[in-house]
């Protein structure tokens, strides 16, 4: 009987290998919490967003950011990163494809801009998807990301664990929950903010060609950002 008893407490242990100790975890949340206040282009598309279309939309782009750290994990922990950013064809394309989408998001703030027109009704759930669409290609389709993840994650992680893959991949899914605490009341700030712009278009105006200026300079950024 004790055996049993000592079996069920020994797969129970081993089921928690991928979990790093405490301290591990304080280090990546003090990181995390430092990377999140940094600004990219993740941010300035949840604060345009919020401020043109309202909170929803700034939030539906921030979920969509989030399912791409999703995907980013699983690539680290599976090793995929790696072969992207070894192949400089693969790398080079995806620069491409992701200063061209930053360019493209540019060229959208200027030509349709925030207007603060109310969205038609039968358009809003369409609209919620688009930006979660934006939120999630804008963060897949930048080469800055996938770097950061490689760097990063396996910082907190020994190479010789044998649990390497597990620890990775749930240290980036807590990337989220702690990166919500700073994100998310930005994109409400702005949404406040955006209430005063209505009464103002040409203030308006102005924040849509400097959105489009900071798109467009993260999209060089990424151009001139290198494997290794």
């Amino acid at each position: 009987m004790m055996r049993y008893k000592l079996g069920i407490n020994t797969r129970g242990t081993n089921s928690m290998n991928f979990i790093p100790d405490s301290a591990t975890i304080i280090q990546f949340a003090i990181a995390t919490f430092i990377l999140s206040i940094t600004p990219g282009p993740d941010m300035t598309l949840f604060v345009g967003r919020a401020l043109s279309q309202g909170r929803a939309a700034g939030f539906a782009c921030m979920f969509g950011a989030m399912s791409g750290i999703v995907i980013h994990t699983a690539l680290v922990a599976l090793g995929l990163s790696a072969l992207i950013v070894a192949s400089p064809e693969a790398f080079f394309a995806l620069k491409i494809f992701g200063a061209g989408y930053l360019l493209w998001l540019a060229f959208q703030a200027i030509r349709h801009g925030s207007a603060f027109k109310p969205e038609a009704e039968g358009k809003a759930e369409r609209s919620l998807f688009k930006n979660w669409a934006t939120g999630l290609g804008i963060n897949l389709l930048n080469p800055k990301i996938i770097l950061f993840f490689m760097t990063f994650l396996p910082q907190f992680v020994s190479a010789s664990d044998p649990h390497a893959p597990g620890k990775l991949f749930f240290l980036g899914l807590m990337f989220i929950p702690l990166a919500l605490p700073v994100t998310a009341p930005m994109v409400l700030a702005a949404d406040g903010f955006s209430r005063l712009l209505r009464k103002s278009p040409r203030i308006a105006r102005i924040i849509d060609w400097l959105f489009a200026g900071v798109f467009s300079a993260f999209a060089l950024k990424i151009l001139t950002a290198q494997a290794r």
